[in-house]
């Protein structure tokens, strides 16, 4: 898989010299962001401005505690969500989802739509709704699917006029479960998106895009029904990449919220003493060619009813739309 020969290659920054103590670690950590950090005009964040401002605030009498603070402050600066400064006592993070609504409750799918009946495999909730639709939880791509597992599922779904696939909340994982969710949709070769990585320390050293496919599964079962994916602000990362490709597909429609983006592979580096700083490299982007670092829009934006602990609007506008194409294809 291109992707993760991309991390195999480039996987760790290469470490430079510096002083251990507050200056030398702020310096550092500057210092691997400036020349490995991938985002930066894409963000128009101006780099050496944030540093100016910053390193006023350092000096070697703080404690590790107030520099740690400083210094994730700064990361803050790069609204990414894959950027932490990783020490024994914190992790500093940017999580875009905690500003917006949140549009899924899981106690309202399990009580109202799936009656506390449903089945669990590879870490997929599933079942067919009362509609004749299935529907697919996957929470975690960090969650492995087997292929066996996968044949299993989608054949208990086979009988459905259509499927949802619901990665709302779903945080990221391995991008190797993307390709292999997605390849179970297609019935062809297919461009996912497109990769860059970093040739230079300088913020515009990166190699021309160039493109990554999914092939279907071979000898495994597909499904080529219509499809929803259900999307929130917590759909992030792997989830964020999952969700780009799938709306690229011809029979699928993606409902909800804008997801939370992360499209730049996050590699690590380690500061002096020891505490880790993890960040994006290489930006992916979308089938188009687009990046989608701040996230993926909906073909149809839906919200929530936060008062309403019965009805899950997203999933009824899924529900509604894939019994529309049912009544069309009749």
């Amino acid at each position: 898989m291109l992707l993760l020969a991309v991390v195999l290659l480039v996987g760790c920054a290469q470490q430079e010299e510096w002083d251990n103590d507050q200056v030398g670690n702020f310096e550092a950590l500057w210092t691997i962001m400036d020349e490995h950090y991938s985002f930066f005009d894409y963000k128009q964040v101006d780099w050496n401005e944030i540093h100016s401002r910053y390193r006023a605030l350092v000096s070697n009498k703080m404690t590790d505690r107030e520099l740690f603070d400083i210094c994730g402050d700064m990361l803050k600066e790069l609204r990414d969500g894959h950027t932490n400064l990783i020490a024994s006592h914190d992790v500093s993070r940017y999580w875009i989802w905690e500003q917006w609504p949140v549009n899924y409750d899981e106690r309202i799918i399990d009580q109202h739509y799936l009656n506390f009946d449903y089945k669990m495999a590879s870490g997929i909730k599933y079942q067919i709704l009362t509609d004749n639709f299935g529907y697919m939880y996957y929470g975690s791509f960090s969650s492995i699917i087997g292929e066996g597992n996968l044949d299993l599922i989608l054949s208990y779904l086979a009988t459905a006029d259509g499927l949802i696939i619901d990665v709302r909340d779903n945080g990221g994982g391995l991008l190797t479960n993307v390709e292999k969710l997605v390849s179970r949709f297609i019935d062809k070769k297919t461009l996912a998106g497109y990769i860059c990585h970093k040739t230079g320390k300088g913020h515009n050293d990166v190699s021309e895009p160039y493109a990554y496919y999914f092939e279907p599964t071979k000898n495994h079962i597909h499904y080529l029904k219509p499809v929803v994916v259900l999307a929130n602000r917590s759909s992030f990362s792997a989830s964020n990449n999952f969700v780009s490709i799938m709306k690229s597909l011809d029979n699928v429609t993606v409902v909800g919220d804008t997801t939370g983006g992360g499209s730049g592979l996050p590699f690590t580096s380690e500061l002096p003493n020891g505490w880790r700083v993890r960040f994006s490299s290489c930006p992916v982007m979308d089938p188009q060619g687009k990046i989608t670092e701040f996230g993926v829009t909906p073909d149809v934006r839906v919200d929530m009813d936060e008062q309403d602990r019965t009805r899950d609007a997203i999933l009824d506008k899924a529900i509604e739309i894939l019994t529309q194409k049912t009544a069309n294809n009749l």
